[in-house]
């Protein structure tokens, strides 16, 4: 493509696409491989298998797929470079990895997404790293709780289950006057609607499970990052052997080309269902930040261009988990399952009450978490409302 900037749009269209390469496609092909073959040994010892750039030395450092892919990803973040992984945990491992040292302390945000916080209490603390959860509201107070062997900032925002809105721009300055790195989530958001590098992250990571696959058929992971931090990232990435395979590759790309479409879409009939759920008496509050009544929305607005179909919802009162069972069980449209970002509308009870250290979590009823698909927003409502009425039932006849 030309140097001209285009719209994201029009970016998802054309980047990573080269017809006249693979004899008039329109999309790359998928490559499978795993051993390289050189034409003589003088050649093969030469070759740097630390794989500087797109150079294929073996499977495992991707094929043209992948490099179409990163090529693409990197582009649309505006980043240096980009390494596709296997799944989003994968990506998030990675990216802290590549952020901090044994003896190092790192700063994980307290709504972190779960499987993330198993790995900061497990795997990072075993490899002789000192974790510290942090409240996500903090902002510019992070900087109290930087140590002299502070090495990394992990943020997401909004946060999982519970969709708090970090103050990026303020975390990020305080962590640049101390020389500390910043790794972010941007699953929620994604490159089309909020731009870590852009405001100074270091690395920023997404689930290319949910809206860049945007099926629910694949496994897949990203991470963007500076050109400063690029070596460590690729060592990392290289030296743990997280590659995605070939396969979730294509559908990843091929995800991309209606990403902003999907996107759209979805943010359409998700702040169409929270709105008709601010107005039932068995919800207490919504927390999605693309509504003017979200806690963050004020940031939401400064910072981001949009929003996703992922949010959540607190209930009025303490129903019993028979009742909550009931509403969600009964469900026509919606799917009980942990994923989310697919063409398929998702409800699932949630516990940030279990998953707080620094901060606590209270409220006057259970949670769930809803991701809106791309239904029809009417039929979801009549799905919710019919939910409801099971709820009540089960609840003894109780007004929600």
């Amino acid at each position: 493509m030309s140097k001209r900037r285009h719209k994201p749009e029009t970016l998802l269209a054309h980047l990573g696409r080269d017809y006249r390469a693979h004899f008039g496609l329109v999309n790359p092909p998928v490559c499978h491989g795993s051993t390289i073959l050189f034409d003589d040994v003088d050649t093969f010892e030469r070759f740097d298998h630390n794989q500087e750039k797109s150079v294929i030395s073996y499977g495992r450092g991707g094929t043209p797929t992948t490099f179409a892919l990163e090529e693409t990803v990197a582009e649309m973040e505006g980043g240096y470079r980009a390494f596709a992984l296997c799944s989003g945990l994968a990506a998030v491992s990675v990216g802290i990895l590549s952020a901090v040292d044994s003896g190092g302390h790192a700063l994980i945000c307290d709504n972190i997404y779960g499987p993330s916080r198993r790995f900061c209490s497990g795997l990072l603390g075993r490899l002789g790293v000192e974790v510290t959860y942090y409240d996500p509201l903090i902002g510019a107070g992070i900087e109290s709780l930087f140590q002299p062997n502070t090495q990394v900032v992990f943020l997401e925002s909004p946060g999982s289950l519970t969709f708090e809105m970090q103050d990026v721009p303020a975390i990020v300055k305080a962590a640049k006057a101390a020389g500390v790195r910043v790794v972010m989530d941007n699953t929620w958001a994604t490159f089309l609607h909020f731009q870590p590098l852009a405001h100074g992250v270091d690395i920023s990571v997404q689930a290319g499970t949910k809206y860049m696959v945007g099926h629910a058929d694949a496994m897949f992971g990203v991470i963007t990052c500076t050109e400063e931090i690029e070596p460590r990232v690729r060592q990392t990435f290289k030296q743990l052997g997280q590659c995605a395979a070939p396969d979730d590759v294509y559908l990843a790309l091929r995800g991309l080309r209606t990403m902003a479409v999907r996107l759209a879409r979805h943010q359409q009939s998700a702040t169409e269902v929270a709105k008709w759920l601010q107005g039932r008496a068995e919800v207490d509050r919504v927390l999605y930040p693309a509504l003017p009544e979200d806690p963050g929305h004020a940031i939401w607005q400064r910072d981001f261009t949009g929003a996703c179909g992922l949010f959540g919802v607190v209930l009025s009162q303490p129903y019993a988990r028979e009742a909550v069972n009931a509403l969600v069980n009964g469900m026509e449209l919606f799917g009980i399952g942990v994923s989310w970002g697919g063409f398929e509308s998702l409800l699932v009870p949630s516990h940030p009450e279990k998953a707080r250290t620094a901060t606590t979590w209270s409220a006057p009823g259970p949670s769930l978490r809803i991701h809106v698909g791309l239904e029809d927003a009417g039929d979801l409502i009549a799905d919710l409302e019919a939910g409801f009425e099971r709820l009540t039932r089960a609840a003894g006849g109780q007004d929600g």
